[in-house]
Parts: structure tokens; C-alpha cells; sequence
């Protein structure tokens, strides 16, 4: 038997012990401090990394307790977005919370820059002149880079047509701004067509992956 597996096997030997364990309160407050602390959502693959000197069933099992723990009205909550964990305030509390940091309250999105970022969003990855001609106007290149600077889009290659045109697609930023665990978690897109006033068939059409370029050919 080799080293390393010597060594693999002493492991499991001792996250066996209970005695070795952590208290499953320590545990579920070590969780606790690691999703607040983290500056990005939290995966499980990082909290298991972070905690792999316990069994990964007591890390599960302390990670459900601290779901319910902020299963209770309170003016924060623990919410999966992104792949990962993040303890955030109440949706509803949000202009209670923007009075502390009113220097933020001038960067809201503006109408354009909420139906560029809707289209992009459900016809991803997609170029600025197809925007236009979903939105029916000329898509302005101050809005794509006013969510470009804000980290809701990126460009993620170009298409195969002449002029080679920026193919723009959301980014992980955008998930979280909006609470989104994946984009599956989008609303209804015929809920999101009638609010911004835009077509739901056009909307959704997606542009055919194989007319993509990456970036790196560049």
C-alpha cells in the first residue's frame, strides 16, 4: 500500500470518529460565517474544499439546518443564486437598504438598458443589430456599455456574417443581481415580453450556436 493511500485511509478513519467531528452546531456556524464572508456566492464544491476534514453528511446536514435557520421572517436570508449560497436583505427591504448607500440610487438601470439586458438575456448570445431589431429601435452603444462596465453582459465571441459583429451574452453578476440560480429561473417569458412592451416569439429566438466565433480567433 502506498503512501498516499495510507494516508487516505488514516483520513477516513478519523472523520469516522465521531469524536473527531465538529459539534454540529460549531459546524453549521462555521458555514454560516463562510457564505457571509464570501464576496461571491458560495458553490458547494467550494464549501465542501473548504470543509474537507469533516463528512461531507455532516457538512450536508448542517447546511440544511442553516437553510431553515433563515426560513423565518427577518430582514436577511440565505438564498441559492448562481450555483452557490449568499446571505442577502429582504427583496422588499431593498429602498430601506439603498437609503444607507443613497449614492447608489442614481445607477439604477434605465428603461433601455432593463429591455437590451431582458433581450440579451433570453436570446443569448446575441449581436447589437439583432437588439435593435427586436427592441424595433437602434440599440445604443452607451447602454451595452453601461452593462458591459457593469458586469451584467460580456462579449462572448462573434458571429459569422460580414463585419464579424459582438455576440453579447449575460454574465455570472447578472444571476446574482437578480437572484437567479440559473437562467432556467427566468420569468415566464411571455410575463417579461408584455412588461417590456416586446414580442415573446421574437424574443426567445435563440441565434444558431454554430454561426458563433470565439474570441480567441481575434
Amino acid at each position: 500500500m502506498g503512501d498516499s493511500e495510507l494516508q487516505d485511509g488514516r483520513t477516513a478513519e478519523l472523520q469516522k470518529s465521531p469524536q473527531d467531528r465538529l459539534p454540529s452546531a460549531e459546524l453549521k456556524a462555521i458555514l454560516e460565517a463562510l457564505v457571509f464572508a464570501s464576496p461571491e456566492p458560495l458553490t458547494p464544491k467550494q464549501i465542501y474544499k473548504l470543509l474537507d476534514t469533516e463528512p461531507k453528511e455532516d457538512v450536508q446536514a448542517a447546511l440544511a439546518a442553516l437553510k431553515h435557520d433563515y426560513d423565518r421572517a427577518g430582514g436577511i436570508q440565505l438564498v441559492e443564486v448562481a450555483g452557490g449560497y449568499q446571505i442577502v436583505t429582504r427583496p422588499d427591504l431593498h429602498e430601506w437598504v439603498r437609503r444607507l448607500f443613497h449614492e447608489r440610487t442614481t445607477q439604477r438601470l434605465t428603461a433601455q438598458g432593463l429591455e437590451t439586458l431582458a433581450v440579451i438575456a433570453y436570446r443569448q448570445p446575441i449581436t447589437a443589430l439583432e437588439i435593435a431589431e427586436v427592441r424595433g429601435v437602434v440599440a445604443a452603444s452607451g447602454v451595452l456599455n453601461t452593462l458591459l462596465e457593469r458586469h451584467l453582459i460580456k462579449i462572448v465571441g462573434r458571429k459569422q456574417v460580414v463585419g464579424r459583429p459582438f455576440l453579447y451574452a449575460t454574465t455570472k453578476e447578472f444571476l446574482i443581481r437578480f437572484g437567479l440560480n440559473d437562467l432556467e429561473d427566468l420569468p415566464k417569458v411571455e410575463d417579461m415580453a408584455e412588461a417590456l412592451g416586446l414580442d415573446a416569439p421574437i424574443l426567445v429566438e435563440q441565434t444558431p450556436p454554430e454561426e458563433m466565433l470565439p474570441l480567441e480567433e481575434e
